[in-house]
């Protein structure tokens, strides 16, 4: 004999299924009246850098292809976290969306104690954009002609060689870290506030090496100012096709497979559709020979994945950099 439900718990499954309805209605219905108002694409950094060139080539084709506005905005400082914040804690309605690295992104909650966002819980990833890799420079005094002579040169002289980097907690702060302590070389780290004077004064023979972007480092490799010996990540820029992965010359550490990288995302609660739309529409964008060659020519490998490979490619990258922090001991206010 079937129990029969009681009258105040059929009530309550009709309320509460009625209210999923509405609410599933009402994202559908912002789904497809979106975009009804300029889209606001907030750069975390100054512009100029490739970042904002980056930005600025996928809005003007997102804003042809969704017929509204997509305004650059760009909001630098405290290393990317003010323009992060902003973005992730306006309205969730798909008119407010961040394109940023990976430092803010993902790495940030493992450097700062204090982070004003939640990089997991605040974001809704859109796509992964592009892989930024870096090339490991050394000033050509130094007689080394690969990344083997270069670690073979570190063991050799442990505490005697310095690394720079473009800030604490930088990528290339984090890497000469990393590779610091693999080496028990007690290498000396010289942080810089930028790029430009970390690779002046590399030129200059300040320190021995360090990683940068190859859209900075480009003028002084071509002069033959610098030697660039190898580049992180998985496969060759198409940039600087002669010079060979970490991997390629036998060094297989995790964290020179990883890379930096550019990705877009927004506040958390943005309806599903409209990601997954944002996704579709960046995609096929990044497919565009204009804007890969674009990409391609800053050192960047051009990617566009869809929300739910860029969720799994976060997953599977946050581990790696929270022992690279770890290892680092940077922690930053």
């Amino acid at each position: 004999m079937t129990t029969p439900i009681p009258r105040r718990t059929l009530v309550t499954a009709l309320v509460a299924a009625t209210a999923l309805a509405t609410l599933g209605h009402a994202g559908t219905a912002l789904a497809q009246s979106w975009p009804s108002k300029p889209i606001k694409l907030i750069v975390p950094y100054a512009a100029g850098g490739a970042t904002d060139i980056t930005a600025r080539a996928i809005g003007e084709k997102l804003s042809a292809r969704l017929g509204q506005p997509v305004l650059v905005d760009n909001r630098g400082g405290a290393g990317g976290v003010t323009g992060t914040d902003a973005a992730l804690k306006s309205p969730a309605d798909g008119h407010t969306l961040l394109l940023s690295l990976g430092t803010t992104m993902l790495i940030n909650q493992y450097l700062y104690e204090k982070l004003p966002y939640n990089p997991q819980k605040d974001q809704a990833l859109i796509t992964q954009i592009a892989l930024a890799p870096v090339v490991l420079l050394v000033n050509p005094q130094l007689q080394v002609s690969n990344a083997p002579e270069l670690l073979a040169y570190i063991e050799k002289n442990k505490n005697k060689v310095a690394y720079g980097s473009w800030g604490m907690g930088s990528y290339s702060h984090l890497a000469g870290a990393w590779l610091s302590d693999k080496l028990k070389a007690d290498m000396n780290h010289v942080p810089y506030k930028g790029e430009a004077p970390m690779l002046q004064d590399l030129v200059g023979g300040q320190f021995q090496m360090a990683f940068a972007s190859l859209q900075s480092a480009r003028p002084y490799i071509d002069s033959g100012k610098l030697k660039a010996l190898a580049v992180t990540g998985g496969q060759r820029m198409d940039a600087l096709p002669k010079v060979s992965t970490m991997a390629e010359q036998g060094i297989k550490d995790e964290v020179f497979q990883v890379t930096g990288w550019l990705g877009m995302s927004a506040p958390a609660k943005t309806p599903p559709e409209v990601v997954a739309r944002l996704g579709t529409e960046v995609q096929a964008i990044l497919a565009l020979p204009d804007v890969r060659d674009r990409i391609l020519q800053m050192g960047f490998i051009p990617v566009g994945s869809s929300p739910e490979q860029f969720n799994a490619q976060f997953k599977k990258d946050a581990p790696v950099w929270e022992r690279v922090v770890k290892v680092s001991g940077a922690t930053l206010e």
